[in-house]
């Protein structure tokens, strides 16, 4: 369990979370709307060097960033799926698959789909403007 009290935690808090699940490319992100999972995000892409603009890709369903070191982060965002074949249609096997990191909101309407080796990050809101975050991992880890 992480606590996260305020905005100036998020570098430390995305770096902790890097820490402890480098070793995994697909992460999932749970939480109520307004949870901060966009946010968690774009903390951890700054973290791993992204160099483009990073937003919310509610509309495209996946965003695509570069870091300094020509790496791809895929960010994506299932809220306005209707179906699990929408994710199939736009190759998501490919980009789970890919090695490259895939930042994943609500990845519970795309469960089916998950690769069995994946981190699951859960943010629950608590009193105030705080987040408490717990980090699972799936799957065994990569020698």
């Amino acid at each position: 369990m992480i606590e996260l009290n305020s905005i100036q935690d998020l570098v430390p808090v995305a770096n902790q979370l890097l820490a402890l699940a480098s070793d995994h490319s697909v992460w999932c992100f749970k939480g109520e709307m307004g949870a901060g999972k966009t946010t968690l995000i774009k903390a951890l892409c700054d973290q791993l060097n992204v160099t483009d603009p990073m937003s919310s890709p509610t509309f495209s369903i996946v965003n695509e960033y570069r870091t300094t070191k020509n790496d791809t982060i895929y960010h994506f965002d299932f809220y306005r799926i209707k179906s699990q074949q929408e994710a199939l249609d736009i190759g998501i096997e490919e980009y789970f698959y890919s090695g490259n990191y895939c930042f994943i909101e609500w990845p519970e309407l795309i469960a089916d789909l998950l690769p069995e080796r994946r981190v699951e990050i859960m943010i629950n809101l608590v009193e105030g403007n705080k987040r408490v975050i717990n980090l699972t991992t799936y799957g065994e880890t990569r020698d």
